[in-house]
């Protein structure tokens, strides 16, 4: 039988992860170009093209293979190249070409350097000084990591806020580091990070289940405050970034004295936190009940996605033009938000009547026994003592105060620069319905900015098919178009930080980047 199509092409598909690189001969001697090749998760290829001594530094670059034949194109300075894979797969021999100028080049292929061992990490190109930040108001200390761009400063600075639940300073779900990534991304490119464990968490004094956002907010005033004394930090452009409730506490901080230069928010609720409450997945229920269900939609909307695409191409085979094409798109689209909007809506009105015993009962010994017996009728067969556990979850300090919580209070009052992030692809706090209250709520305010992030959760990061491979198995990592919105943003409002460029000097390479 011969192979089909798809077949066909993993057979003639092969690995070009690793360093490609060799001296381009120019006017008046020679540039190194380097190629950095990644293979992703779902079989595509990621790469970025270096040419150091002009400072042009990780430009997206798009890969093409047709059977030996290799092609690299970097639209963002004009750059092409085109070879051929030598028989031995270590070399491509072609030509490097732009508008104006083209020459032959080789590349050489240099493998990655194999795995270091667990036990050892390379150090990162900045200071890393583990800190210790005094709440004087609420008598605690928090332990945690502050780390420096190289130089002599001053630098822009933030404080990074986690959601809800203890986390410890990387904000860390599984392997996943939310708030480390994070801080390693903004500090290689000149922006100073503060992150302390939450309450309780490593070091750090407290009870994270006894802390309220007001509780919080004094933490972060606090970090605020500890960054402002610090001699490479330049203090007027110190400012909070938070994740989910971590957002929240970063636009009350700003509502208060002594505000933060800025704020970015990630996923951060509009919603009163009850109705935050009631649309979580599992509500009251183990973590693995949670995650099943949780894991549930996310299948779904995984299954939509495939349908979808498998339409569009079987609409461009039968000569579909665009037009048509994106208006079958932008009805997939307003369907799947009605039916997220539907499933929302019947999740909170299974889930409020728990919310509700809660806050109407004060004596947590009466509100845990009625909450248990309707955790029992909604999913009955499991021990006694997960009913007990998700019903103390429910009555804990923490969730009753966030049941009081109303995000949009003080928001009139914040003036400082705002950039609101969120994801479309966000499960726990929805895009629209949260979006929406925080820009009204802020409309008095000239300086916000929102950005909705296709493809993004709630945990900043893009599909599966998109993560990086590590040791042969797709690593979560920070979805980079989040990374760059945040650092960008920031570096605007750094007179003495500029915005990422790329300036050459040779005289081919400007011509490319101009058209």
């Amino acid at each position: 039988m011969l192979p089909s199509l798809s077949q066909a092409q993993a057979i003639n598909k092969y690995s070009l992860e690793g360093e490609w690189k060799g001296p381009l001969t120019v006017p008046g001697g020679s540039l190194p170009i380097q190629i950095l090749v990644t293979e992703l998760a779902n079989g595509n290829r990621f790469a970025v093209l270096n040419v150091v001594p002009q400072r042009i530094n990780r430009i997206p670059t798009a890969v093409a293979q047709h059977g030996d034949t290799i092609t690299f194109v970097a639209e963002e300075v004009g750059c092409r190249f085109k070879g051929v894979r030598s028989t031995d797969s270590k070399r491509l021999e072609g030509t490097w070409s732009q508008p104006g100028f083209s020459a032959p080049l080789t590349l050489e292929f240099v493998p990655p350097p194999p795995s270091a061992p667990k036990s050892f990490r390379f150090p990162p190109p900045y200071r890393v000084q583990e800190v210790s930040v005094q709440n004087p108001l609420d008598k605690l200390t928090l332990q945690g990591t502050l780390t420096i761009p190289a130089g002599s400063g001053p630098f822009p600075a933030v404080v990074l806020l986690s959601d809800w639940g203890p986390q410890n300073q990387d904000g860390q779900y599984g392997t996943y580091k939310l708030l480390g990534g994070l801080a390693d991304h903004l500090t290689r490119r000149g922006i100073a990070v503060l992150r302390c464990h939450d309450r309780g968490m490593g070091q750090s004094g407290g009870k994270d289940a006894l802390a309220s956002p007001d509780d919080r907010v004094r933490d972060a005033q606090a970090a605020l405050e500890f960054l402002r004394n610090q001699p490479l930090i330049d203090i007027q452009l110190v400012g909070l970034v938070g994740h989910g409730e971590g957002g929240n506490v970063a636009l009350l901080a700003a509502a208060r004295p002594q505000p933060p230069a800025f704020v970015v928010t990630l996923a951060a609720a509009g919603l009163p936190g009850a109705d935050i409450l009631s649309m979580q997945p599992g509500l009251g229920r183990a973590s693995a009940v949670a995650d099943t269900l949780l894991n549930g939609v996310i299948r779904q909307n995984q299954r939509h996605g495939a349908t979808t695409q498998e339409q569009v191409e079987k609409m461009r085979a039968g000569g579909s033009n665009a037009a048509q094409i994106q208006i079958y798109l932008d009805q997939q689209y307003l369907r799947q938000k009605a039916e997220e909007k539907k499933r929302l809506d019947a999740l909170s009105k299974e889930q409020r009547p728990l919310l509700e015993i809660v806050r109407q009962n004060p004596d947590d010994r009466a509100a845990q026994a009625e909450v248990a017996k309707l955790l029992q009728a909604a999913t009955p067969g499991l021990p006694d003592s997960s009913y007990v556990a998700g019903a103390a979850q429910l009555t804990s300090p923490w969730v009753r105060s966030y049941l009081r919580f109303y995000p949009q209070r003080e928001l009139e009052t914040v003036q400082c620069p705002v950039l609101l992030l969120h994801g479309n692809e966000d499960l726990l706090v929805n895009a629209s319905a949260n979006l929406s209250v925080l820009e009204k709520g802020l409309k008095g305010n000239k300086q916000v900015q929102v950005r909705r992030l296709d493809g993004i959760n709630h945990l900043f990061q893009a599909p599966m098919t998109e993560w990086p491979l590590i040791n042969g198995q797709p690593s979560p990592v920070f979805a980079s178009a989040a990374q760059d919105a945040i650092r960008n943003w920031i570096q605007s409002l750094a007179p003495t930080v500029k915005p990422s460029t790329h300036p050459t000097t040779a005289p081919e390479i400007k011509q490319a980047a101009r058209n």
